[in-house]
């Protein structure tokens, strides 16, 4: 085990481990947090309650989370000293200790960015799921059950780029004009330039952990959605993802070219999609989906989407994971309000599905099964924080604890 300054590790607790490929986790592991900055305090101490109280009730006492406080954002500047957001620490514990639970950070892009890329975390995982009662702009809300892997590592979010007038943009421009391409550029003359790589390993990678998802969860269907119609970098994609399909799991999948869309029983259909013509037929045909692939500005934009359809960020949940190390980090998808700090006020549930989806992630299904159905009872009640209130008839504005209350009150 590493040596820490700040981070207090416990010493009755076990690390969770890969093994050939598998997390090994024992019955009192060790599972990083964040608090997070702004109306972070509000949801982590909410989520913390409901997330212990859930692995009491499902294992009678038998399991038990040994949280361990890790740094970022304000809070590693009050504990490190000024300008100290993301201090190698937190990083380093996070390598050793593999899992942890992330509310929302100020200065969230850059921070979530160094993360990301500092620690190979190539899957954005994004579930997304209707809970009835929940106000939605659509009139079936209830058929879009999907869940988002989005490439976090390379394409646009690889952050290569060159502002105009700079010497390396003015680089660019000469190579464009040995390859005779200068024309393509219109104003070249006042140029800012980004380049998008994509790779082969990349692009396998988040299809293969896409595919193994989808046969653990007995999923119907992946859809690759991608721009290939434009951009040789996204077909370059779609062609890698389809090759991970055919050559490493023939047996479990089969493409809609290989069955007309009409895959014999037990196997999943593995198709592509233009981005537009997806974020269209969410809206109409939603259930036609489950599991959805793509890089990330376009995944992003598919996440977003698809959470305003079901109750929008206030309960997203959300991960960042490499699964191949099993480092993963589970975190609210939201900003971190600052403007609600300490009111007691924010929706915590973004926070505690991530919570959830981390149970799963270490397979305590029970527990996660049981806080699901909790919220589904509690929302029943129409007993809900502001930003549901506001828009149901009939129900009764709780505070963000209160919320949690209730929830640990519903437990199965």
């Amino acid at each position: 085990m590493m040596e820490y300054d700040k981070v207090k590790v416990p010493s009755q607790a076990q690390a969770i481990a890969i093994k050939n490929g598998q997390l090994n986790v024992s019955d009192h592991p060790i599972i990083l947090f964040i608090e997070g900055d702004g109306a972070g305090l509000d949801i982590w101490t909410t989520t913390v309650k409901v997330l212990d109280a859930a692995v009491e009730k499902a294992y009678a006492g038998k399991r038990k989370i040994a949280w361990t406080e890790i740094y970022a954002g304000e809070k590693s500047n009050l504990i490190y000293g000024a300008d100290t957001w993301l201090p190698d620490e937190t990083l380093n514990a996070l390598r050793e200790f593999k899992v942890a639970l992330k509310g929302p950070l100020n200065n969230v892009h850059s921070l979530n960015e160094t993360l990301q890329q500092s620690l190979d975390l190539y899957t954005s995982l994004k579930p997304v799921k209707y809970f009835l009662g929940i106000p939605s702009p659509v009139k079936r809300p209830e058929n879009v059950s999907m869940v988002v892997f989005r490439e976090n590592s390379e394409g646009v979010f690889a952050g290569i780029e060159f502002e105009a007038d700079s010497i390396a943009s003015d680089k660019i421009k000469n190579i464009l004009e040995e390859e005779g391409l200068l024309n393509k550029v219109r104003f070249p003359d006042n140029v800012s330039f980004g380049i998008k790589p994509v790779s082969k390993e990349g692009s396998q990678r988040l299809m293969r952990a896409a595919i193994t998802y989808a046969i653990k969860n007995k999923l119907p269907s992946i859809t690759i959605v991608h721009k290939a119609n434009t951009m040789l970098t996204e077909d370059y994609f779609v062609k890698r993802a389809y090759e991970v399909a055919k050559d490493e799991f023939s047996k479990e999948t089969i493409s809609w070219e290989d069955c007309g869309g009409n895959p014999p029983p037990g196997l999943i259909l593995i198709k592509d999609i233009d981005a537009e013509t997806f974020l269209h037929l969410s809206l109409t045909k939603p259930e036609d989906y489950s599991v959805i692939v793509a890089m990330n500005l376009i995944g992003g934009y598919i996440s977003n989407a698809l959470n305003a359809q079901v109750g929008g960020i206030g309960i997203a949940p959300g991960a960042n994971i490499n699964f191949e190390t099993g480092l993963a980090i589970f975190e609210a998808t939201h900003c971190a309000a600052p403007k609600y700090a300490g009111l007691n006020k924010v929706n915590p549930l973004s926070l505690i599905l991530s919570g959830v989806m981390m149970l799963r992630f270490i397979e305590w299904d029970e527990a996660a099964d049981n806080i699901e159905n909790a919220i589904k009872k509690v929302i029943a009640q129409k007993t809900v924080t502001y930003d549901f209130a506001r828009f149901m008839d009939g129900a009764k504005e709780v505070t963000c604890s209160e919320f949690g209350e209730l929830l640990v009150k519903n437990l199965p």
